[in-house]
C-alpha cells in the first residue's frame, strides 16, 4: 500500500502512483458522501466492487451496482454517495497530467472542507 487516507466519509488506499496514472481503492461508509467536486488536471474512471452506489455527475444522479463503471471527464462536477446501510467500495483510475489532492475543487461538502 503506497498511502492510506482517512476521511470523514471513509478511507482510500493508493494502490499505484505512476507518472501517467494513479489507482485507488475507495471505501465509502453507509450514509456518507464525498464532496461535490471537479478537477482541472485529471479525469477518472470508477468501477463499483462492493455495494450499491449513487453517483452525481454534472447534477444528474446515476445508480451503480457491483461491476458497473462510470467515466468522469476532466472538469465534470461529480460526487460519490452511499445512500445504503452497507459500505460502498470502488476502484478509481485517474488519468491526466497531475494527481495531487490539491487538484480537488469542492463545490459542496458535508464536512466543511470548502475554502473561501
Amino acid at each position: 500500500m503506497l498511502e492510506i487516507g482517512e476521511r470523514p466519509w471513509g478511507k482510500y488506499y493508493v494502490l499505484a502512483d505512476e507518472p501517467n496514472y494513479k489507482l485507488k481503492r475507495i471505501e465509502v461508509n453507509p450514509g456518507q458522501k464525498l464532496s461535490y467536486q471537479y478537477h482541472h488536471k485529471r479525469q477518472e474512471q470508477w468501477t463499483i466492487v462492493e455495494g450499491d452506489a449513487t453517483v452525481v455527475l454534472d447534477d444528474k444522479e446515476i445508480k451503480l451496482k457491483y461491476g458497473e463503471s462510470i467515466f468522469i471527464p476532466l472538469g465534470a462536477k461529480h460526487r460519490m454517495m452511499n445512500l445504503s446501510d452497507k459500505p460502498v467500495v470502488f476502484i478509481e483510475v485517474q488519468t491526466g497530467t497531475y494527481f495531487g489532492e490539491d487538484d480537488i475543487v469542492r463545490i459542496e461538502d458535508e464536512y466543511d472542507r470548502i475554502e473561501s
